[in-house]
């Protein structure tokens, strides 16, 4: 993207400050005006075509301002796939900050011509652009993620961690506790199941139950701050596969923020 039309998003977002101003429905968070960081971070002209084109889906500005990510802090992007917010989070952190993708290593039964998880990452790390972005390899069963940190996220990921064989998801959450500072942020953004259906569809469907996750994440030590209803859609009625064509980005999904007590 040049930066002709880089100034326009940067534009456009900005209109954003003021536009979250609107009462939310009951049982959400209080929506959050975009900060400068976040705005200029989504507006980089360095973000890929490819992931511009899910902005409008994603809605990555709404979901970090949501998280509360500022400039300086230390953010553990948690199984970052392509590195869609990894980019995003390397910009709003800055210099000051740090970015950690912490991605699976390739199964041993994997496709000889599939890439290794973390290739997508790595490459983006080894760019002087994203020189606050640090890669790291870990089993999900054997998480030893930074201490300290300020904000743990993990998006449209927590379902498959259930799928994983013989794993207490209570480790998953529990590492993602050591890690983060008192008064850490934890994210969790996944595909919203059928309410009441727990964790019946994530391995089908890959879809899982937002209270069901609400639960397990409060049930390792976390305060529920709140949830948010930037990328939930009515027009998803849970019944399908996220992988159907008709769904790609649109799958309702649900945002749940934790802290760590102080």
């Amino acid at each position: 993207m040049n930066r002709v039309n880089g100034t326009k998003l940067l534009a456009g977002l900005t209109v954003a400050l003021t536009a979250l101003g609107t009462p939310a429905p009951a049982g959400t968070a209080k929506p959050v005006a975009l900060s400068k960081a976040v705005v200029t971070a989504v507006a980089d002209p360095a973000r890929p075509e490819a992931d511009r084109a899910r902005d409008s889906d994603r809605k990555p500005a709404e979901c970090v301002a949501f998280a509360g990510l500022k400039p300086g802090q230390t953010v553990v992007d948690l199984i970052p796939g392509g590195g869609y917010f990894t980019r995003i989070f390397s910009a709003v952190v800055g210099a000051k900050g740090h970015v950690y993708a912490v991605a699976p290593p390739k199964r041993p039964d994997a496709p000889a011509d599939r890439p290794e998880p973390a290739a997508a990452v790595k490459q983006l790390a080894a760019d002087a652009h994203y020189a606050n972005v640090s890669v790291m390899v870990q089993r999900v069963q054997e998480l030893a993620l930074p201490a300290k940190v300020d904000l743990v996220w993990t998006s449209q990921n927590y379902h498959d961690v259930h799928n994983l064989p013989n794993f207490d998801v209570a480790d998953f959450n529990k590492a993602v506790f050591k890690s983060l500072k008192p008064g850490g942020i934890y994210i969790v953004i996944d595909h919203a199941a059928e309410a009441g259906s727990g964790f019946r569809d994530t391995s089908t469907l890959h879809r899982i139950d937002a209270e069901a996750v609400k639960n397990e994440v409060l049930a390792a030590g976390f305060q529920y701050v709140g949830s948010s209803d930037v990328v939930r859609s009515k027009a998803d009625d849970h019944t399908l596969a996220i992988f159907d064509k008709q769904l790609h980005d649109k799958t309702d999904r649900f945002a749940l923020k934790f802290r760590k007590p102080k």
